[in-house]
């Protein structure tokens, strides 16, 4: 599939052989069920442990308020991970659903509370369009709790067809996004 109409485009996922593209990966990390702290360790360790994934900055956490939640729903803890990475971004997505998977997400009604939530917000400036994955994630630029902790590591990130992070966080409330003094993920 390629990411324009072009046909004389090549898609670098596409080729064979060794060598890939190294592209900037943004993943959001957030969990509201169980040790909350620890699933958002766990899934970084588990992304660091990831061949050809390659973790180069970590956000501050920040707590939140649910979106979309049941009521009564927790707060969640968030964050966001930029990695470098020659995967595809279809192995890409089977990876992190197979984090969440050993988390123990269970995958009930949307907005539902969550041990562990992974998902990818851009991978490069891919664009895909399928039935069940979608890229830019169609709702990032309009998250704070998205928004809050990307722009914390990298303000000038960019969500292809919606702008830079830097704009973008401006753009939302952000009052109920609030960091966690004395809380930090590591790469371990």
């Amino acid at each position: 599939m390629t990411e324009t109409p072009n046909p004389w485009i090549i898609d670098a996922d596409t080729l064979t052989g060794g060598l890939r593209p190294i592209r900037r990966v943004v993943i959001a990390l957030g969990s509201n069920l169980g040790d909350r702290a620890a699933n958002l360790q766990g899934a970084l360790n588990a992304l660091a442990d990831t061949p050809d994934v390659e973790v180069v900055a970590v956000s501050p956490v920040y707590e939140t308020a649910p979106v979309g939640a049941p009521e009564g729903s927790p707060d969640f803890l968030n964050a966001v991970v930029l990695v470098d990475s020659t995967l595809h971004a279809r192995t890409l997505l089977e990876r992190v659903l197979a984090i969440e998977d050993a988390f123990g997400r269970v995958r009930t009604e949307p907005g539902a509370p969550r041990t562990l939530d992974v998902d990818l917000l851009v991978v490069g400036d891919k664009v895909v369009q399928e039935d069940d994955f979608v890229l830019p994630h169609p709702r990032a630029h309009e998250r704070a709790f998205v928004l809050v902790p990307w722009a914390a590591v990298d303000r000038d990130g960019v969500i292809p067809g919606q702008g830079r992070v830097g704009d973008l966080v401006r753009q939302v409330d952000t009052t109920t996004v609030t960091r966690v003094d004395g809380l930090e993920l590591k790469i371990e």
